[in-house]
């Protein structure tokens, strides 16, 4: 049997506790649960430090150093920021970052905000109606860079750790999750020159930090690999999914224009977990929506953000990022095909091609029987049927008047439809579909649910207008859905920045 390097520790669970980092969690094997925010117990080589390393005031700090660290190897450095009302030590229980440092033997640092609440941040447009949270103030933004007290001490800390450690000078990192997010940013955006990559988690930034009054891009720190976390129910009790899909929207745009961006990623959907993968001139960029997720970050993240993006990243001695190969690589499903209701487009093959004519979402109504009216027992996308006899490799065989049709699928059965039937003929067999088939534009479309469920045992999944078939378990997520009918409409890459600015959480 393989031996393990990394298991699981049994916790204490607190569930009657719901503060939002129990002070008696830390040192503790306590661990809470929230929709993912489950915690680890408290690791025995998490080290605590304090130190004046900017203009003589105590910050504070936590270093996980792997037990495998080997001083005459350079070792890659992660920073992970904290989320508001946390801690250093609690992004680390929060996290997964201490099991990839005993795997991989990277060392992470978990600071401290210098106020031990909030992030400084930079001032937006909203600033006036963000006074404090949870009943805490919240600081007043740092007007110049030069002036922003965490990133000071950041960078202080980065020289601390190389002095301290050997440091593989081009595999620096950064990510953070909801306020530690927005601090990841704000350091990507202005000294980005010195990581390789940054991976954010849980919420977007302020457009207004993004965008200049007339549009142009806000950044000196240059092109960096970026990592953007989405959860589908993120939404800071706003639930207006349609104004947040913009916001996140324009803050993948933001870094798929400086870092050059192909507008067309690969797709993949794995369980809950939605990913769009960039490849970029200057450096990549991953965008991961996950289904049914409320605002913080998963405890699996950490891995998925090395795994599959970090790991494989180095900044070289001239400036530019390459991908030296991650542990996971970053492809698309290899089967996988994305409808959206009145569009005539359709996502196949990682790529957008054009279908004969537009789905239909079909309602199969119940309107007889002993208690009358009508009722609606189930709504079914009606996807052309040349299509799905293409996406399965059927030989597709219509009949001259296209009122009827045959497919010849590879296992040998054949397939008949007709115009009107709700029935399949499976060779000489009869099998009832969801709802009955329908005639548009010389065309057949059945619903792709059952085509796909019945004939093929795919996944099919279908969230904010979007349908998707793939061969293994899958989720579709809003933000994703959106992503996808972007692609279809051609608005990948939108231009209007200026009017992006604009656009914030308070809906101004």
């Amino acid at each position: 049997m393989k031996e393990n390097r990394l298991f699981l520790l049994p916790g204490t669970p607190d569930d009657n506790n719901r503060d939002y980092l129990p002070q008696a969690i830390k040192g503790s094997d306590i661990v809470v649960n929230e929709n993912g925010n489950n915690s680890r117990p408290y690791p025995e080589r998490l080290k605590e430090y304090h130190a004046a390393l900017v203009e003589g005031q105590e910050d504070s700090w936590y270093e996980y150093v792997p037990e495998s660290y080997d001083p005459s190897k350079k070792t890659p450095l992660v920073f992970a920021m904290h989320g508001g009302l946390m801690s250093g030590w609690g992004q680390c229980i929060y996290t997964s970052w201490s099991y990839v440092a005993d795997r991989d033997g990277i060392i992470v640092v978990f600071p401290d905000a210098h106020n031990k609440l909030f992030w400084e941040q930079m001032p937006t447009l909203e600033d006036a109606d963000n006074k404090e949270i949870a009943g805490f103030a919240v600081p007043e933004p740092t007007q110049r860079i030069e002036d922003h007290r965490d990133c000071n001490f950041v960078l202080a800390l980065l020289k601390l750790m190389k002095e301290k450690y050997n440091i593989d000078e081009g595999r620096v990192f950064m990510q953070g999750m909801s306020a530690g997010n927005m601090m990841t940013g704000i350091f990507a955006r202005y000294y980005g020159n010195l990581l390789a990559g940054a991976a954010g988690s849980a919420g977007p930034c302020s457009l207004s930090l993004l965008f200049e009054e007339d549009g142009s891009l806000r950044n000196e720190g240059g092109p960096v690999a970026v990592w953007q976390t989405r959860p589908e129910h993120n939404g800071f009790g706003l639930r207006d999914y349609e104004r947040e899909a913009d916001i996140v929207r324009y803050n993948r745009v933001y870094w798929m224009k400086i870092n050059e961006c192909n507008p067309t990623p690969e797709i993949s959907i794995i369980g809950e977990d939605n990913f769009a993968f960039y490849k970029g001139k200057k450096a990549p960029l991953t965008f991961m929506d996950v289904k049914n997720r409320d605002h913080g970050q998963k405890l699996d993240e950490s891995f998925l953000q090395w795994d599959y993006f970090l790991s494989g990243l180095r900044r070289l001695p001239d400036g530019s990022i390459v991908d030296e190969g991650s542990i996971t690589p970053r492809t698309g499903d290899a089967f996988g095909a994305a409808f959206a209701e009145g569009m005539d487009s359709v996502w196949f093959g990682q790529r957008i091609e054009k279908l004969s004519t537009v789905p239909i979402r079909w309602k199969k109504l119940k309107y007889h029987g002993l208690n009358g009216g009508e009722k609606v027992r189930g709504e079914y996308l009606c996807v052309p049927l040349s299509f799905l006899a293409r996406m399965v490799g059927a030989e597709y065989l219509p009949s001259e008047d296209t009122l009827t049709a045959c497919l010849k699928l590879r296992d040998g059965r054949t397939l008949q439809f007709a115009r009107g039937s709700i029935g399949c003929m499976i060779d000489d067999t009869m099998r009832q579909m969801y709802c009955e088939a329908l005639h548009r534009n010389s065309e057949l479309l059945v619903s792709v649910e059952w085509f796909a469920r019945y004939l093929f045992n795919y996944t099919v999944t279908t969230c904010n207008g979007v349908t998707y078939v793939t061969d293994h378990h899958a989720e579709l997520s809003y933000f994703m859905a959106d992503l996808i009918k972007d692609l279809f409409r051609g608005n990948a890459m939108p231009e209007d920045f200026a009017r992006a600015r604009h656009i914030n959480w308070m809906g101004k």
